[in-house]
């Protein structure tokens, strides 16, 4: 299973400098409900709703979401091993509850950031 970051869904609806494979898409995907809210906030932002909308609807149905839990929100009030931003802490948390579940989740994130708080967690990335 493949955890989808933020930054991934936007460059794919983007269209930025890089893009993942058209193979993820064969994935199975998930993230937390916080990707919605992000997707959608930098749309609106860019003042793209209108041009991207459908391609986000499509992307964001693909998606198997993880809910703000009590469980997730507890870990992201946690510290992790590295310093971490307050929305990346949300996702890591929804990760490690999916590992928690005994799901096989890798990382796909073109966030570095977030990858290196990945590794100091030993969450597996996804090749992308």
């Amino acid at each position: 299973m493949i955890y989808l970051d933020t930054s991934v869904a936007l460059a794919h609806l983007l269209s930025e400098d890089r893009v993942p494979p058209d193979s993820l898409w064969d994935q199975a995907l998930v993230s937390s409900r916080l990707l919605q809210y992000e997707v959608w906030n930098r749309l609106h932002a860019r003042g793209s709703t209108a041009t991207h909308g459908g391609y986000a609807r499509a992307l964001l149905q693909r998606v198997a979401f993880v809910e703000m839990a009590p469980e997730v929100l507890s870990r992201a009030l946690e510290p992790f091993p590295i310093a971490v931003r307050t929305l990346d802490a949300l996702h890591l948390a929804s990760i490690e509850f999916l590992r928690a579940q005994r799901q096989e989740v890798a990382l796909a994130s073109y966030d570095l950031r977030m990858l290196e708080a990945a590794r100091h967690l030993d969450i597996p990335l996804a090749t992308i």
